[in-house]
């Protein structure tokens, strides 16, 4: 099965930058999920099993690279894989904590996100990537999340499970009593394996996930630029 080829967006609606993608994954039994997801979508799987991923990055909102120094912010999200009745995939965010507060009030109230508004950094050192998040508002104020991986060798060819946790090209939310589906677009991941140094998160369990041990993929990518097109309803 190929999951890597994206859906053609023939109008943009939103542009942005996604840099120092840290991919975290687990695998969770579909059943105990489901009930997590909107109306009309169900888990996404692989061999029998969908997967829970923590996602860390910086966001850059405007989608320019020359804007990442002056106006970027590290973003965290805790995040499921769907698929809905007219068989497009995608993703459903639990949580997107965040630091900027005027960009989380504003994805929260104009779309319906579930954003948290956070402490949250990345720091590089030599080939090793930190990211830290202490959650302020408004769900679960005390959950926290740092990791720092190692990148390492890039991925000519992903596997078809690589391809599975990263090309998406859309997500699905509940918004106003109704499913609506979000198209994005953007150039194939530039990944590398990575290994964790550390990983001390409850974040994923703070979304009502229980897991346990090392994630059982760990990939790294420098960052793409990404385009969303107009969003339309989900059939059941």
């Amino acid at each position: 099965m190929t999951f890597g080829s994206p859906r053609r967006i023939d109008r943009s609606v939103l542009t942005q930058w996604w840099t120092d993608v840290t991919f975290l994954h687990w695998r969770v039994p579909p059943e105990a999920v489901e009930h997590l997801l909107p109306a009309g979508t169900r888990p996404d799987v692989v061999g029998g099993d969908t997967f829970v991923g923590l996602i860390a990055f910086r966001l850059c909102p405007l989608g320019w690279p020359a804007l990442t120094h002056r106006w970027s912010f590290p973003e965290t999200n805790v995040r499921l894989y769907t698929i809905d009745g007219q068989g497009r995939r995608g993703v459903v965010f639990l949580s997107m904590d965040a630091a900027n507060l005027p960009f989380v009030l504003s994805a929260r109230a104009l779309a319906g996100l579930p954003y948290m508004w956070s402490d949250t950094t990345v720091r590089r050192d030599g080939d090793e990537v930190t990211y830290t998040c202490r959650r302020k508002w408004p769900h679960r104020p005390d959950a926290t999340s740092t990791f720092t991986v190692r990148a390492g060798e890039r991925i000519a060819r992903p596997s078809p499970l690589e391809e599975f946790l990263t090309a998406r090209w859309g997500l699905h939310t509940s918004w106003l009593g109704r499913t609506t589906y979000l198209p994005s677009h953007h150039a194939p991941w530039d990944l590398c394996r990575a290994t964790i140094v550390r990983c001390d998160d409850d974040l994923v369990a703070s979304a009502e996930i229980p897991v346990s041990g090392e994630p059982m993929s760990v990939l790294y990518s420098p960052g793409v630029r990404a385009r969303f097109g107009v969003p339309s309803c989900a059939a059941s």
